[in-house]
Formats: C-alpha cells, sequence, structure tokens
C-alpha cells in the first residue's frame, strides 16, 4: 500500500462534498460494528514500503483512542485536520509519509478493541481508512484503555523500509486520556488475532520496548475531558515515554502536537529528497 499522493484541495473537495464541516460526529462516522477490513483477526502484516512514486517513504502509525470520551480527536481529523497535518508535514520538508490509523479501545471489556487500516499516502484512501473507523465508545472504569495495543501491533504486525532499509525509525503516536492498561493476555491476543498465532503474555513495557526497536513511540494526553483532567500528571505515563510524554488541551493542539513531532522527527531528509517537495498551493493553503 502507500501509492498516489496526497492533495489538500481534493481533500477539502471531498469534505464539503459530503458535508464533513458541519456533520455531527455519528453523520461522519456511520459504522455500526467493526468494518470487515479492519478486523485485525488473521492480519499476517502491514507494511510501508518505498517505491518509485515513494522512494523515501516515512512511516507514520496515530492511534486513535476510540472510547466514549474521546470522540473529538477523530472528528477534528474528518473535518480539518488531517489534511492540515498532512499538509504541513509535505511542507515542512517530508514529501513521503505513509500514515496507518490504529483504533484502541479496551481489551477488557470492548467488542473491538483494535481497528487496523493500511499504510497509505493518498488523501482518498486515507479519508477511506479513518471515516471506516467504529466509534464503540466503550470504555469501562477499569485500570485504563489499551494504548499498549498500537505498541503490540507495531512491534508484531508492521514491517517498515525507513528502518529496514534506511535504519530510520518510524513514527508512533498514540492519542488519549487515560492511562494504559499495563498486561496483555494470551487470552486477549487469540481473540483480537486469530487463534492459530504463536503467543505469550505480554507487558505494556516490555511491548513499548519491542516498538522502540523500529518506532519511535509517543503518547499526546488530550487535557479537556474529565479523564484527561484526573490524569494529567500521571506518573506511569512519564516513566513509560519521559519527554515522549506529551499534552494537549484541545483537538486542534493534538493536530499541532502530531505536527511538530514528525517535523522534528531524527535524520531529516536530505537535498535530494527536499528537492521532491511540490511547490504547489496544495502545500502552502494548510499552514
Amino acid at each position: 500500500m502507500g501509492g498516489g499522493t496526497y492533495s489538500t484541495t481534493n481533500a477539502a473537495v471531498m469534505r464539503e462534498s459530503k458535508g464533513s464541516f458541519t456533520n455531527t460526529v455519528d453523520q461522519n462516522f456511520t459504522q455500526r460494528q467493526i468494518h470487515h477490513t479492519m478486523n485485525p483477526v488473521d492480519i499476517s502484516l502491514r507494511e510501508a514500503r518505498d517505491s518509485d512514486e515513494h522512494p523515501n517513504s516515512l512511516a507514520i502509525l496515530l492511534g486513535l483512542d476510540l472510547t466514549g470520551s474521546m470522540g473529538s480527536i477523530p472528528q477534528m481529523l474528518v473535518q480539518h485536520g488531517l489534511p492540515r497535518i498532512m499538509g504541513k508535514i509535505i511542507h515542512k520538508g517530508e514529501p513521503d509519509p505513509q500514515l496507518l490509523f490504529v483504533g484502541v479501545g479496551d481489551h477488557e471489556v470492548d467488542t473491538s478493541p483494535l481497528q487496523v487500516g493500511q499504510f497509505e499516502s493518498n488523501d482518498e484512501k486515507l479519508d477511506h481508512w479513518l471515516e471506516n473507523t467504529f466509534l464503540e465508545g466503550g470504555g469501562g472504569g477499569n485500570a485504563g484503555e489499551s494504548y499498549l495495543l498500537a505498541w503490540y501491533f507495531a512491534a508484531r504486525y508492521t514491517s517498515i523500509d525507513c528502518m529496514e532499509k534506511r535504519g530510520r525509525k518510524g513514527v508512533l503516536i498514540t492519542i488519549g486520556d487515560e492511562p494504559t492498561l499495563t498486561e496483555l493476555p494470551v487470552s486477549a491476543q487469540r481473540e483480537l488475532m486469530g487463534k492459530n498465532g504463536q503467543y505469550s503474555a505480554e507487558t505494556a513495557a516490555g511491548l513499548l520496548e519491542a516498538a522502540q526497536k523500529s518506532w519511535d513511540v509517543y503518547h499526546i494526553h488530550l487535557l479537556s475531558t474529565g479523564a484527561g483532567a484526573r490524569f494529567k500528571d500521571h506518573a506511569p505515563w512519564q516513566q513509560l515515554l519521559g519527554p515522549n510524554y506529551l499534552s494537549a488541551q484541545t483537538a486542534d493542539d493534538v493536530a499541532d502536537t502530531v505536527i511538530a513531532i514528525i517535523a522534528t522527527h531524527p535524520e531529516a531528509p536530505t537535498a535530494s529528497m527536499m528537492a521532491k517537495v511540490p511547490d504547489t498551493h496544495d502545500a502552502e493553503e494548510v499552514l
């Protein structure tokens, strides 16, 4: 996957035609159960590959909390945030981003705590995966949400050329308002990924360490929800991620933080890569 280019102009036209700017969350996200293409059962791999069109791909995994308090983030992305993020990334000199949406919930209580798209570079395809996300709105009164599932999937089920060919890590960003659950038992893995895999009990710390072999891992904590306010100084997050644990007051601030993370990602593009950046209004109009 990952073919095609991103046009902020096309993205705006599509949003206008669908009414995305004024639609409610329920109107923009019409899935009432997990979409079959985003069900992780029996997925073997999601790949971010170089191509003639995108010779210097950068893998980006955006892990969205789909529990009840976090609907403002997908809504922000589908209305205006995704074109803004992609446009600014490209304009700032990262010409070949390949973005994968991963939806997470609560694997202890939800029916669909892990949803997985494909790595894409094209505006229409990225919108397809985002809009097919099922906002389950679950979560429970337990110890947190399943942000560790994004680390699990990245560590066990992705293959990315930026790391494997060039030694440049991908960027993994989860967004939420609670602590992460700390254990992922074998039973949960079998239910999520299929019964024929080789599984062992996992911990959040172990999965984070595994993911960090190929990914620079961040978490953005949304402060504007009730849970976000309660957990704003959550020490375990800081112990896990240190300076890569960040906070944002609003959904729009989350978009700014995502842009800042990727724009300052280590190993800046070379001069030959910079020459690929289009000098068009498409990149400029989102500044």
